[in-house]
């Protein structure tokens, strides 16, 4: 099943249901109005939203929505948690290689996780609106999973069977802001703006084999001003799979229906499998040759961010995003 949310003069959007060739939509307001409320009653809503679904693709619904990409907010415009991981250790050893920092050795047991501000997402073709260049704008293409109701000290049996949805995230970064938030100890906050999500997020079964339960095993590509920047495949180097992520952010709290759990930007060690943001590039180029030389992102360059199944069709759509000055 494919879900989004269709901007509206409200808030939270008005949910709509997906085909799989992501060209029609239909409301259901005698169902839900908004993803969320899903979410908080899914066991209660799934079979009916499954049975409009089946509907909808076998073309037995005729007052459809032709859908275009500047309809979509994000499937949660807001949400009650959104924390994000760094589940591919390659990532992080690079950037602490490139400042001739060692990786601690608890790095390898223990996941990284920060907590992101979610009162307000991008939609998928939303401009990233800047008011500095020098903050280094940077795209972070990543996978997520939304969860049900997750109970405080969860097992990784509790963890795996919470997932319900993925999505695929831009995590914008300000790459020049980072050092002195974390020199400060106290994690990011003005360095993370609003992240994007893409078009639609999907059940499980809608990845078939490339879903083991725990991990996406197809490549996430990334498109920069039109030229391919990165497809590593999400299910390989994943050290921290979902369900430990979820159990890691589950230990001292209970999750709520709706929280957003993100797998940190995809990486490989295949260097021919390019990268998922710009700053892993850089630092590849400085452990290289001693200096960066690709630039972070400037007004008017262009993210597209996009996974495909086995026949080459798009999974959630594209999250696509330029950047502009703030007005």
């Amino acid at each position: 099943m494919k879900l989004a949310t269709l901007k509206n003069d409200a808030r939270d959007g008005k949910l709509v249901i997906v085909n799989r060739d992501l060209t029609q939509a239909v409301a259901v307001p005698e169902i839900a109005d908004t993803l969320q409320h899903v979410l908080d009653h899914w066991m209660e809503y799934y079979p009916d939203l499954q049975t409009r679904y089946e509907a909808l693709n076998a073309g037995k619904i005729k007052e459809t929505i032709a859908l275009q990409s500047q309809l979509f907010a994000s499937p949660f415009p807001r949400a009650y948690q959104w924390a994000d991981g760094s589940a591919y250790l390659n990532h992080v050893e690079l950037v602490r290689k490139a400042r001739g920092a060692e990786m601690p050795e608890n790095f390898w047991t223990d996941p990284l996780m920060y907590q992101g501000g979610s009162d307000a997402f991008l939609g998928p073709t939303d401009a990233i609106p800047i008011i500095n260049l020098d903050w280094g704008v940077d795209f972070e293409a990543e996978v997520a999973v939304v969860v049900t109701d997750v109970p405080m000290g969860a097992t990784m049996e509790q963890a795996e069977k919470a997932i319900c949805l993925l999505m695929l995230v831009n995590d914008v970064s300000l790459r020049n802001l980072i050092p002195n938030e974390l020199a400060k100890g106290f994690g990011f906050f003005q360095s993370k703006p609003s992240s994007a999500f893409s078009p639609v997020a999907v059940t499980p079964d809608e990845l078939g084999d490339a879903w083991d339960g725990k991990k996406v095993h197809l490549p996430l590509v990334s498109l920069l001003n039109g030229k391919l920047f990165g497809c590593p495949n999400a299910g390989e180097d994943m050290n921290f799979d979902f369900p430990r992520l979820i159990q890691h952010a589950a230990m001292t709290r209970p999750l709520c229906a709706g929280s957003i759990i993100g797998s940190g930007t995809v990486s490989n060690r295949d260097r021919s499998k390019g990268s998922s943001c710009i700053m892993e590039k850089r630092m590849l180029e400085i452990i290289e040759s001693g200096k960066p030389i690709t630039p972070f992102m400037r007004y008017g360059d262009e993210i597209r961010i996009e996974m495909l199944n086995a026949n080459q069709q798009s999974i959630f759509g594209a999250i696509q995003q330029k950047v502009i000055p703030y007005e």
